[in-house]
């Protein structure tokens, strides 16, 4: 039998699920309703700063997300376009109910893979090993894996004010007994906080107090499959702000906010606070942007992005009537805040796998992050190393210079997390290697490799990547003579003439000037986009790829996997007691663990030479 099991059917559970069915395995996906697959209880959007690479990275590897945000869309727009290509991030608004219609619709469709209503209330286990699960209509199900991705299902308890509710997000019912299951086999259960804004009846908005928001003219998508198609925005987005009225009212109801008065005991994100958080922890601020986003072409509801509260309703409805151009607003759905279990990610080895139980994976919020771009890309990799383990291959891991995939899993793991986690490109050391550009470059290969990629997507990877490095050794190859027409351009750009022969490549790395200003041809957008990149920034890219060859020759350097960190004299007591938890294979890994000194790993070298 191979069989894997995924408990929770969100962003997370729905890649894990396809990846392993997609691998061969029978995979049975449970949801305690079928109406919330891959639902979007939060922001109704995919991507955005550092979230629109792990979709794109996603994709490269062949997983859904990204294609389902290109059949879902309503507005797309590159966001950071201003600053450098490493965080230049793709965003799109989606269609809510059409991007679960069509993902259930892809799961529904899947050979392997079984769709279940129905709660997981324990995970069974013999001699360290997974042998199945079992709802709470008492149906044991044999199994060799399972993953747990019950994003903010576990435990729910939603609170608007001063009413509390057990529940998981927009009022389904929560998973209320695996907890126990978990505890019984050792796993530490933590308490997480998230919350999501207000939205309302797009007929009570004033939109002429409002600054509209367009989506580009030329939309890039997010699907490498979909590159050369053409794409429309449908809808716009719209722009306000907070005033001093707002936050008078808002600190004049603090009382009134399960945040501070104690009764919310779960940790929020630190880099997604709620209106009134933000109110209390920036007070010089005058006032904080509001994005009012569609919900869908068959809806009237709008998305109210920066307004994320717990404060009762009658103060919502106070305070949002401040705000210009929502003086009117009917509230259809009030902000609330979700407490929720979830467990220490240190207790995962990078194949997001127990330490200590064979066959128990877990991904998403599960693991302590927010968002679903980050609870993707981990169901992806949860889903293929499930696969693999009943199928016994090797397991498949990323690393920090590989993705930010690798970046957020090595994070999790290694670092662990204090709140919930959001990807950040600040996060990554190696951002100019990992833009979103090049996903596939970087991981389209595994993926083929790995089973996710079919033999026709990865000849047309192959066309385009000769494509590209045709194209660079053509600019790099090519003199152009000074002009009359060309030095025009160039004064006109603010750069300087030229008075000789000079490279294309060299004019290129002239900030002032872009590809399309000195080349004409009909290469696909994609491949001059790369090319130039490639060009642009290739003395950078040199001293990224120098650093990356650093940390692999550290991340080569294995740790004795029985060493006893108590007998290495020297360690810190933080050091032994973390090395001890954390349990880093190498070197490397041993070095990103916070509390790890220098002088620690200095020992730690000394103790392994003997």
């Amino acid at each position: 039998m191979r069989r894997v099991i995924v408990i929770g059917a969100g962003h997370a559970g729905v890649e894990a699920a396809l990846a392993s069915a997609r691998l061969g395995c029978e995979t049975l996906m449970f949801s305690i309703s079928l109406d919330n697959i891959a639902n979007m209880p939060c922001n109704p959007s995919i991507g955005g700063t550092a979230k629109g690479h792990l979709v794109r990275e996603i994709d490269a590897l062949g997983g859904e997300m990204g294609r389902a945000a290109d059949a879902c869309f309503l507005q797309s727009r590159m966001l950071n376009l201003s600053k450098g290509a490493a965080v230049h991030s793709l965003r799109v608004q989606a269609d809510r109910v059409k991007y679960h219609s069509h993902m259930k619709h892809i799961c529904e469709n899947t050979p392997n893979l079984r769709v279940i209503q129905g709660e997981v209330v324990s995970v069974q286990t013999d001699c360290g090993k997974i042998v199945g699960a079992t709802t709470a209509a008492g149906v044991f199900y044999p199994c060799e894996a399972v993953i747990i991705a019950t994003g903010t299902y576990l435990n729910g308890l939603c609170h608007i004010g001063e009413y509390h509710v057990k529940s998981g997000p927009d009022n389904v019912l929560p998973a209320t007994k695996l907890t126990e299951s978990l505890r019984d086999l050792g796993i530490t259960v933590r308490r997480f906080k998230t919350g999501t804004p207000a939205r309302v009846h797009k007929r009570s908005i004033d939109f002429s107090e409002l600054t509209e928001q367009q989506g580009d003219g030329e939309i890039v998508p997010f699907s490498f499959e979909n590159e050369g198609k053409v794409f429309t925005n449908t809808v716009s987005c719209f722009v306000t702000y907070t005033n001093e009225k707002t936050h008078e009212v808002i600190r004049a109801n603090l009382h009134r906010s399960p945040m501070f008065s104690g009764i919310i005991e779960g940790v929020g994100p630190r880099y997604c606070p709620s209106i009134e958080d933000k109110v209390v922890r920036f007070k010089d601020k005058l006032r904080h942007q509001i994005f009012l986003e569609p919900m869908g072409l068959d809806t009237e509801e709008y998305y109210l992005q920066g307004m994320s509260s717990s404060l009762p309703y009658d103060v919502q409805e106070e305070f949002i009537h401040t705000i210009k151009g929502l003086e009117k607003a009917e509230i259809m759905r009030p902000a609330y805040a979700i407490e929720y279990d979830c467990i220490d990610p240190t207790e995962l080895t990078h194949a997001l796998e127990f330490k200590g139980i064979k066959g128990l994976f877990s991904a998403g919020q599960t693991n302590g992050t927010s968002g679903y771009e980050e609870a993707a890309a981990q169901g992806l990799i949860s889903g293929i190393n499930a696969a693999r383990f009943i199928t016994g291959q090797e397991e498949i891991t990323l690393t920090r210079d590989s993705s930010y995939i690798g970046t957020l899993i090595d994070d999790l793991v290694i670092k662990g997390v204090n709140d919930p986690y959001r990807m950040m490109t600040s996060r990554s050391e190696f951002r100019l290697l990992l833009r979103q550009d090049n996903a596939d470059e970087r991981l389209t290969p595994l993926g083929y490799e790995i089973g996710l990629i079919d033999n026709e997507r990865y000849n047309r990877f192959l066309a385009k990547r000769e494509a590209v490095e045709a194209e660079v050794r053509r600019l790099k190859s090519t003199t152009i003579a000074p002009s009359e027409r060309l030095n025009e351009l160039l004064i006109s750009k603010g750069t300087s003439p030229i008075t000789t022969g000079v490279k294309l490549s060299d004019l290129l790395k002239r900030p002032q000037i872009c590809y399309s200003d000195i080349c004409e041809n009909d290469l696909p957008k994609a491949v001059t986009a790369e090319a130039s990149i490639i060009i642009e920034y290739e003395g950078y890219i040199n001293l990224q790829i120098e650093a990356a060859e650093r940390m692999r020759k550290l991340e080569a350097k294995r740790l004795p996997e029985d060493i006893d960190y108590a007998d290495v004299r020297g360690l810190s007591l933080e050091a032994a007691e973390k090395l001890k938890k954390v349990a880093p294979k190498t070197f490397g890994e041993a070095s990103r663990i916070s509390g790890v000194s220098p002088a620690d790993l200095a020992v730690l070298a000394i103790y392994c030479k003997g």
